[in-house]
C-alpha cells in the first residue's frame, strides 16, 4: 500500500488515511483531532504528514499505537459508581418491567470494561434476569484485548471490592474475567458513524466516544441510536455529553445522562 506525497495539508492527510482505515476524520472536531495527530508524530519522530503517512504503511506496530491514540480508549470497570448505582436501582427495573429478555449494547465498549460491567451488574443484582450485552468498538486491537478479558489493577478503580472477589481471578499484576461473565458478552468490530445498526435494543450506553465528533456526526449516531431502540428503551451517555434536542429524536432524560424512547 502506498500513500501519495501530494499530502501536505490536514485535509491531504484526511483523505488518504480514509481508505486504509476506515476511520473518516471529517466527522471529527479539526482542531482537536489534528492537535491529537501531531503531537503523536511530534512524539515518534515526525514532522511532515507524507512521511508519517508512508511510516503508516509500512509499520503496523507504529499504525495500531496511532489508531488507538486517535479513538481514545480510555475505560474503567464502574466508571463513575453515580451512574451505574442509578442504572441498578432504577433504569434496569424499569426496562424489567416490560421485557426480558433485556438486549443491552456498549458502543465504543473500547477494551470490554463496560460492556463487562453490564453483565456483572445484571449478573449480581438481577440474578433470574435474561439478557444479552454486545461490545463493539472500531478498534480490532482493544476488542482482542476485551475478548482475552486480562485487565490491570488501574482498571479498577472504581470497582467495589467485593465485585473484584467475586466476578476475578488474580493473574500476572492484574486479573482475569471469570468464565461466566465472559460467556454473557458478545463482541464485533463496528464503526460506528457508517454500519447499519441493530434494531430492538432495551438500552445503549454510548459513552465519552463522542467528544471529538462533530455536532453533524453527533446527530447521526443519536439518530441511528434512537432509531435501534425500542419503544421505552434508554440511551446512556457520557457525562460531559448532556443531549441538546433530543426531543426532536423522541428522546426524554429520565436522569442525568438517561435518555428514554417515547
Amino acid at each position: 500500500m502506498s500513500y501519495s506525497a501530494m499530502t501536505n495539508t490536514y485535509e491531504d492527510f484526511v483523505k488518504a488515511f480514509h481508505p486504509k482505515s476506515g476511520l473518516d476524520l471529517k466527522f471529527y472536531k479539526q482542531n482537536q483531532m489534528q492537535r491529537r495527530i501531531l503531537s503523536f508524530m511530534n512524539s515518534h519522530g515526525h514532522q511532515a504528514y507524507p512521511d508519517f503517512l508512508k511510516a503508516l504503511g509500512v509499520d503496523p506496530v507504529l499504525y495500531d499505537a496511532f489508531f488507538k491514540h486517535l479513538t481514545i480508549n480510555v475505560s474503567q470497570f464502574f466508571r463513575d459508581a453515580n451512574q451505574w448505582k442509578t442504572l441498578r436501582e432504577t433504569i434496569i427495573p424499569i426496562l424489567l418491567q416490560n421485557k426480558s429478555p433485556l438486549k443491552l449494547w456498549s458502543a465504543g465498549c473500547s477494551s470490554g470494561q463496560e460492556p463487562y460491567s453490564l453483565a456483572i451488574t445484571m449478573m449480581d443484582y438481577f440474578p433470574i434476569a435474561k439478557f444479552t450485552v454486545l461490545g463493539s468498538d472500531i478498534d480490532v486491537n482493544v476488542l482482542k484485548q476485551a475478548k482475552d478479558g486480562l485487565y490491570k489493577q488501574n482498571d479498577f478503580a472504581s470497582t467495589p471490592p467485593e465485585i473484584l472477589k467475586k466476578y476475578f481471578t488474580p493473574l500476572n499484576n492484574g486479573y482475569q474475567i471469570n468464565d461466566p461473565v465472559k460467556r454473557q458478552v458478545t463482541f464485533q468490530s463496528q464503526n460506528l458513524l457508517t454500519d447499519r445498526f441493530q434494531t430492538s435494543y432495551d438500552f445503549i450506553a454510548c459513552r465519552n466516544v463522542v467528544i471529538y465528533f462533530t455536532d453533524e456526526a453527533k446527530e447521526i449516531l443519536y439518530r441511528k441510536f434512537t432509531d435501534s431502540l425500542r419503544p421505552g428503551g434508554i440511551l446512556f451517555t457520557g457525562s460531559t455529553e448532556h443531549l441538546f434536542g433530543m426531543n426532536q429524536l423522541g428522546l426524554k432524560s429520565i436522569s442525568s445522562f438517561f435518555y428514554q424512547k417515547q
